[in-house]
């Protein structure tokens, strides 16, 4: 190890059981980090500056003002840019030693393959239910370790998926945890709110299960989920066993619902080309809209006829797009001769972006 390292990475290494070796082998680790948002920016931040080797971070996002309180990379000054190149430069500035890796897409079944294959390790930073059971089944066919984090309000969870055992099985993987979930019955951070220091609590932790992974000091949160509370300062674990119980044979299958952007939206307002629905709550609602009828996602199933007949494209709306991304779904499965939007980045990109 050279001398300039030796100084740098000094106080990790004279941790009892960590020693030079275990950073060498940081620095020959190959982590991908998927999602540099409030928990992807923490925990890379913590791994660039511990020495993994190589880096890379995956995001198709860019810079919103209201990611801001708890996304700790960015600052107004870069909104709008790509969070993904606007993170490595950051990270590469902070530690110019290893090798950062900007992955500027949306993560898919297509193009997961070719992503994952340069890497030992995933980190989970995503916040979907989509793209969270793609990295966990993509991590299983492949034989890869997935570091899982998820948060909302003041609460937060950590895992280790999908290690290896002595006699050649795998540990638990989220699927083991969520056979399944309906993403319509959970709320988001855009509604629920989330205290923007369970964001760097969590991420920090997922970082911690890296480094452990990796240098082979302390025990790893495999075959079990760290719950924690930040408001009351509570943690719990959760064991879910030593071996999954479920066989992963193929990659999901996600729906590639049309999205139409805020722009073309209001281009289209004053000839009335689309039928606009707000599938928020009322209370939502009532904050702000723009308009259109109202029906709440938990209630579309109810009303959907209506919207068939009216032969119009519908264009559903919610505060981020995800509520409406999953009523454009629900649509073209009843419906599948219909013509129905989800708007892109929901109210919150409306109201950043204005005219």
């Amino acid at each position: 190890m050279m001398q300039s390292e030796n100084l740098r990475y000094s106080c990790q290494i004279a941790l009892p059981g960590f020693s030079e070796t275990a950073q060498a082998k940081l620095r020959e680790a190959k982590v991908l980090v998927v999602g540099a948002g409030g928990l992807g920016c923490p925990a890379a931040q913590y791994l660039a500056a511990a020495g993994i080797g190589t880096l890379g971070l995956a995001d198709f996002d860019t810079i919103s003002e209201s990611n801001l309180h708890r996304q700790i990379l960015f600052t107004p000054a870069e909104v709008g840019q790509l969070k993904a190149k606007v993170a490595v430069s950051k990270l590469q500035s902070q530690n110019p030693g290893i090798n950062l890796i900007a992955h500027h897409l949306q993560v898919n079944a297509e193009n997961i393959s070719d992503l994952f294959q340069p890497y030992d390790l995933v980190v989970d930073c995503t916040d979907n239910f989509e793209t969270r059971y793609l990295l966990n089944d993509a991590c299983v066919l492949t034989g890869k370790p997935l570091v899982y984090g998820a948060i909302y309000q003041y609460e937060g969870q950590v895992a280790v998926w999908n290690i290896l055992n002595e006699d050649g099985t795998r540990t638990p993987n989220y699927r083991d945890l969520f056979l399944a979930v309906d993403a319509t019955q959970v709320p988001n951070c855009s509604v629920g709110g989330v205290i923007p220091t369970i964001a760097g609590t969590i991420g920090t932790m997922m970082a911690n299960e890296v480094l452990k992974y990796f240098s082979g000091v302390g025990e790893l949160l495999s075959g079990q989920v760290l719950l924690f509370d930040a408001f009351s300062m509570q943690s719990r674990r959760i064991r879910i066993g030593n071996q999954t119980k479920v066989e992963i044979k193929e990659l999901p299958k996600i729906e590639k619902i049309r999205t139409i952007s805020a722009s073309e939206v209001r281009a289209a307002l004053a000839e009335a080309k689309y039928e606009l629905v707000d599938v928020r709550s009322a209370e939502e609602r009532l904050q702000f809209n723009i308009g259109g009828c109202h029906i709440p996602l938990t209630e579309l199933g109810e009303s959907r006829i209506q919207f068939f007949e009216k032969g119009k494209p519908v264009v559903f709306y919610c505060a981020t797009g995800k509520r409406s991304k999953n009523a454009a779904k629900l649509m073209e499965e009843a419906f599948p001769n219909g013509n129905y939007y989800s708007l892109a980045g929901g109210l919150q990109a409306w109201q950043e972006y204005p005219e």
